[in-house]
């Protein structure tokens, strides 16, 4: 997490990180920007965005790939699976819905749909955050 906050940091002169959480590859969720804070994620939609990003997303050659692991995948559903919860009316989406991004290097519309019409399934709880 630390090379994303310094890119945003150093990189876009950003005051913090502009996700609201990351995940590692281990699986291990961190906490970015405070949830109380706008994200910085989707220019245009970050109002009422939480950005949630995964380590990875290409492959050796730079090429958009899904590269997460089972410990990212289980914690990814997790995440979504809690704040669905926390937010009903909320609907899921991925970078690559709002701008020519290939961003999170998946189709988050079939894996996670919109919440109305199919949530995510349950699994363990809420991972917690380290900050």
């Amino acid at each position: 997490m630390e090379t994303i906050k310094s890119w945003h940091i150093k990189g876009r002169g950003w005051r913090n990180i502009g996700y609201h959480f990351v995940i590692e590859l281990d699986g291990t969720l961190k906490v970015g920007r405070p949830m109380e804070q706008m994200g910085a994620g989707v220019k245009g939609h970050n109002a009422n965005s939480i950005h949630v990003c995964y380590v990875g997303g290409i492959d050796k050659n730079k090429k958009a790939k899904d590269t997460r692991t089972e410990e990212q995948r289980e914690t990814l559903n997790t995440i979504i699976v809690g704040l669905v919860e926390q937010y009903p009316d909320a609907s899921v989406h991925g970078h690559n819905e709002f701008a020519n991004k290939a961003c999170p290097s998946f189709d988050v519309q079939k894996e996670f749909g919109t919440p109305k019409k199919s949530k995510p399934k349950k699994s363990k709880p809420t991972p917690k955050a380290e900050e």
